[in-house]
């Protein structure tokens, strides 16, 4: 039987009417949804008055933008312990920066870190990662980054082991000899009238060393990033940050089908098809008795065999894709804000040269004749080591972080957010908080003296965060940390340069927004 043509007609407004009562209503719940989240929030956030904010765009209009940080700083010297915070119209959290109300939220462990993909495609303005967990999902997976309950503390467990004393030990010598790499080159680039942007340089000295160290692959990345892989992992970063800060890259849908998405998720390809053939490849080693006997009494185990190896207590050990993802987030870790803490702390010496010198004298006592440090002159460098510390609270390379209440929270003080609220906990405010910290502006290594330290807060210092989801490799961060900074202070004065001061950029990482430029002066 054959429609005649008005009833075609009638037949394609009727789906056409259809298709548009769906859509509205699919809008109108989720507009409803939102509505009623945004209530939810209103009332947990009651109780801490913020700045001004705009009915629409909230305090977006404050961040994003050169400045942000000391805005934050301004805000919290207005408002004590922590204050709401909202990033559009429907997204408010409690952005705290007290010692006393950090530890009431990250003592306890059982919050999650933050995930909102369900408000995604609603997001207005977003100039900050505030679902940021979710965008790494297809690059990092499901690792310690962003797992919870069981299975984290099941990873938890059987990744701990990687970050003894006994495994760091080994990676010394990869580390010099990464370092040592970036340091040739730099001698060669140096000039008298001409300062050097470190950020870019540091970056692949430190994908160097965590290759090695995760793999035993030797990318020589430093000297050639034409490799596929090597280009993979640069270019993540980059892309990452990207997506972050344009709104429109926010919805999967169109991320994906937009150039920017094709390269992200081919950059991901090749990225995760290089760790999966290293995986399968070492699996096979391991299978032969006399190849594992060999692994094991190799010079050093990589953090691979580590994970191959791991088992729990009943002798389960990690799936291939759970590898691949404790893989991959460490390499993110380990990379990115390692480079971000090395170029601070150098720029910070170089702002401090009687502290600088100070160091050099220090590690320069510690060497004697030698020309190589070892193991053992880590934990000798006392006075370098607090310059660190102080370096790292002026300059957190995490400045921020969020997570999700699976529980309500009393404070101090008497106020609570109940199960569901969010939190932000400003690092770098914190750090700056001259309720805790004398004259916070006033770079002083002192404040890292064992006498100091012991009068402290356990949460007024937060640069590898705190509680039972602290940062499982800050050890190996911190090794690295000496390594760099002693090796460039025996070889080089830093100065800053005057036209090209650094300008803060907090993203997921602390960045420079015109890079981190440093007058190098070779040593004699």
């Amino acid at each position: 039987m054959y429609l005649t043509l008005p009833g075609l007609v009638l037949n394609f407004y009727l789906i056409f009417y259809a298709a548009a009562t769906f859509c509205l209503i699919s809008v109108l719940l989720k507009v409803t949804q939102l509505y009623r989240r945004r209530q939810k929030l209103l009332r947990s956030l009651e109780s801490f008055p913020g700045p001004p904010k705009h009915w629409f765009y909230g305090h977006t209009n404050e961040l994003g933008r050169i400045g942000e940080l000391t805005t934050m700083v301004s805000w919290s010297e207005k408002h004590p312990y922590g204050h709401s915070l909202w990033f559009g119209a429907f997204l408010g959290f409690l952005n705290i920066y007290h010692p006393d109300y950090a530890k009431a939220v990250y003592s306890r462990g059982e919050c999650p870190p933050l995930s909102l993909t369900w408000l995604q495609p609603y997001l207005l303005r977003n100039p900050k990662a505030l679902d940021f967990y979710n965008f790494f999902l297809p690059w990092i997976g499901k690792g310690l980054l962003v797992l919870d309950g069981p299975k984290w503390f099941q990873h938890r467990q059987l990744l701990t082991p990687a970050f003894h004393s006994d495994i760091l030990k080994s990676y010394v010598a990869l580390m010099v000899d990464s370092a040592q790499v970036m340091l040739d080159k730099w001698e060669k680039l140096i000039s008298e009238d001409k300062s050097l942007d470190v950020f870019q340089h540091v970056g692949f000295m430190t994908l160097d060393s965590m290759l090695k160290c995760i793999f035993s692959y030797n990318s020589n990345c430093q000297k050639d990033s034409k490799n596929s892989y090597v280009q993979a992992i640069g270019d993540l970063s980059c892309l990452m940050q990207e997506r972050i800060q344009t709104f429109l890259y926010h919805n999967d849908l169109i991320y994906r089908l937009c150039p920017h998405g094709y390269h992200f998720f081919k950059a991901c390809r090749i990225a995760h098809h290089h760790t999966e053939k290293v995986i399968r490849e070492r699996k096979a080693l391991l299978k032969d008795e006399r190849e594992l006997e060999s692994i094991q009494k190799k010079r050093y185990l990589d953090f691979l065999d580590i994970l191959l190896c791991a088992k729990d207590v009943n002798g389960v050990g990690l799936s291939d894709e759970d590898i691949r993802s404790e893989v991959d987030t460490f390499l993110f870790e380990g990379h990115d804000i390692t480079t971000s803490g090395i170029s601070w702390i150098l720029y910070a010496m170089a702002q401090n040269p009687e502290h600088q010198q100070m160091c050099r004298k220090e590690i320069k006592g510690i060497l004697g004749e030698r020309e190589t440090i070892c193991w053992d002159d880590l934990s000798k460098m006392t006075y370098t080591t607090m310059c660190i510390k102080e370096s790292l609270r002026v300059y957190p390379p995490v400045p921020q972080v969020y997570r999700e209440l699976n529980k309500p929270v009393t404070f101090v003080d008497g106020r609570s957010v109940p199960a569901g609220g969010l939190i932000s906990l400003n690092i770098y405010a914190l750090h700056r908080n001259p309720d805790v910290w004398k004259d916070p502006e006033v770079y002083d290594p002192l404040r890292f003296s064992p006498d100091n330290s012991s009068q402290r807060h356990s949460y007024a210092f937060l640069p590898f965060a705190a509680g039972p989801r602290n940062c499982i490799g800050q050890q190996f961060a911190m090794m690295e940390l000496k390594l760099a900074v002693a090796m460039t202070l025996l070889r080089f004065h830093v100065a800053p340069d005057p036209a090209h001061p650094p300008l803060e950029k907090p993203q997921l990482i602390m960045r420079s927004w015109n890079g981190i430029h440093l007058y190098l002066k070779k040593l004699t």
